[in-house]
């Protein structure tokens, strides 16, 4: 498991930018993740690896594809400061889990071990020895986040066909 580190407002068009947005395929999406900032990302990350940014995180346009593109390059969570509210929104419609935790956002580093406890909002970093607390999410969201998206939790409960 590895973090990947970002900065202050880290706007849609750098989590995935506009030039890409006619590909309908989410792979291809996330083969193009962060690539404006972070070359690297698209060919390092891992499923399960944890993105770690400073306050405002996707902030900028409405568009679903980023974190879509975040969910499909393997990301398990996204840990930040603070969030635009679209890009809040629009992480749970689509099932990525994203926590809101100052404290672990600014001390957390590349490199460090961290595991995240979703039913609890515990952020661990084994690495440091120290345990951040984020605010876990109702029942409701973490039924949509573990059924992989809005659309898929209403497919469930036999609402949506």
């Amino acid at each position: 498991m590895k973090i990947y580190k970002y900065g202050d407002n880290v706007d849609t068009d750098v989590i995935i930018p506009a030039r890409h947005l006619n590909d309908p395929d989410p792979k291809a999406l996330a083969s193009h993740c962060m690539e404006d900032i972070d070359t690297d990302f698209a060919k390092t990350v891992e499923q399960g690896d944890i993105m770690v940014a400073g306050a405002n995180f996707g902030c900028g346009s409405s568009r679903e594809h980023a974190p879509l593109a975040i969910k499909v390059s393997g990301i398990q969570c996204v840990i930040a400061e603070s969030y635009a509210r679209i890009f809040y929104r629009n992480a749970i419609n689509i099932g990525l889990p994203i926590l809101e935790c100052p404290e672990a956002a600014r001390n957390i580093k590349s490199g460090d071990k961290v595991s995240v406890d979703f039913a609890t909002g515990s952020i661990t970093d084994e690495t440091q020895g120290r345990t951040w607390q984020a605010a876990p999410f109702p029942e409701f969201i973490d039924g949509i986040i573990k059924n992989g998206g809005l659309l898929k939790s209403l497919k469930a409960r036999g609402v949506a066909k």
